[in-house]
């Protein structure tokens, strides 16, 4: 290695701790910049976490029973019994059933008709009808699934009844025993949880970098810094080295959260988290640095980083199913690290991953931080020519 090399790394090692010192120093003085990269994350995730709840329990039902038998409040009472359903009100028909999903004091009714339990003691088919609110999709699946589970182990217990009472053979069986893997209890927040991690990530680090470096433009402390011999390179990596460490520490002080308040499982490595958030940081600071070079004040940088924000979490799968998405916007997911990042997170809390499962997360990431990072470069130049 020539002198003249070596002094110039030299030289770019002094200048890129001097822009570093220079960040870091600043970032920690603005109180409201340190509550959104700090703070922030923390209150969100727990909000969040409580607030994104898909497990659907007391349902309010309205209960029409027109029989009035024995059998039917026994049925009913065996029903509402798992909690799925939850009785609150009494109507007189079936239309006043009805009316009562209209007006919103109900969001499943139970209609029993006459005759249901004599039709029950003599052995004939016995009818009845669950009418469900469909407008929120998920809970109207959860309580059909939960009705048509318990109307069926209901027919086979009383087939097999009548098969006794008759002394005849009980017919042959299938039975099934799932088994459920990392998340046995099937919370929500298991799964939730770590997504939201991510999710808040690209929020934070993203849009507060956009606008930082809009800040230093407008207020004209870039400029200051221009005039020196520093590199665009060595400028843009010491400017999102301070925000790397924080965003470390953000994800460290979650994890403990979600694990201490949520009960999310910790099974993989902390050094392959750990390693992923830093490829995924450099993705979301590239773009958020990206952003602030093709915008001219804070206000853009902040639209900007927005309309960013928001896709990449609708595809990142975090909400909803990727292969529940049309072909056509499943192809556009490969683009988006966040969907890799949400994968690694997940992998690495509840399924125990490693490096080695991990590899294609960590190779996209990878490329997804160089890519942007390059590209806020080249514009940051071209700015600046």
């Amino acid at each position: 290695m020539t002198p003249a090399r070596a002094g110039g790394r030299g030289t770019a090692l002094v200048q890129y701790r001097a822009v570093v010192r220079k960040e870091a120093l600043q970032t920690l003085r603005d109180r409201r910049i340190m509550f959104m990269l700090v703070a922030a994350p923390l209150i969100q995730t727990i909000l969040f976490g409580f607030a994104v709840d898909f497990d659907v329990d007391h349902v309010p039902a309205a209960v029409a029973d027109l029989d009035r038998s024995a059998e039917s409040r026994e049925e009913l009472r065996r029903l509402l019994a798992d909690g799925t359903l939850r009785r609150v009100e009494d109507a007189a028909s079936g239309v006043e059933a009805d009316r009562l999903i209209d007006q919103d004091r109900a969001a499943a009714a139970v209609v029993i008709p006459p005759g249901f339990g004599g039709d029950l003691a003599a052995g004939r088919a016995a009818r009845l009808q669950v009418v469900i609110d469909g407008t929120d999709p998920i809970r109207a699946g959860a309580t059909l699934s939960a009705a048509g589970r318990f109307f069926a182990g209901r027919a086979q217990a009383l087939a097999k009844e009548r098969l006794a009472a008759r002394g005849q053979a009980a017919l042959p069986e299938l039975s099934v025993s799932p088994r459920v893997l990392y998340n046995p209890r099937l919370k929500t927040a298991v799964y939730m949880v770590p997504g939201i991690l991510a999710m808040l990530l690209v929020i934070v680090t993203t849009i507060v970098t956009a606008m930082g470096l809009s800040r230093e433009r407008e207020m004209g402390t870039l400029e200051q810094v221009l005039v020196t011999p520093v590199k665009p390179l060595v400028l843009l990596l010491g400017k999102m080295t301070p925000f790397v460490f924080i965003g470390l520490f953000d994800v460290l002080l979650v994890v403990t959260a979600m694990t201490w308040i949520f009960a999310v499982p910790l099974r993989g490595p902390l050094a392959a988290l750990g390693f992923g958030t830093v490829l995924y940081l450099c993705s979301t600071l590239g773009v958020g640095l990206f952003i602030s070079t093709v915008s001219a004040n804070q206000q853009q940088s902040f639209l900007g980083g927005f309309l960013f924000v928001l896709p990449a979490v609708l595809l990142s799968g975090i909400m909803t199913p990727i292969r529940a998405m049309p072909a056509w916007l499943q192809a556009g997911t490969w683009l988006n690290p966040l969907r890799f990042y949400a994968e690694l997170v997940r992998g690495v809390l509840l399924r125990g991953a490693g490096f080695a499962d991990l590899a294609p997360q960590l190779a996209a990431l990878a490329v997804y931080g160089v890519a942007t990072l390059g590209l806020a470069t080249l514009r940051f130049r071209r700015r600046l020519g």
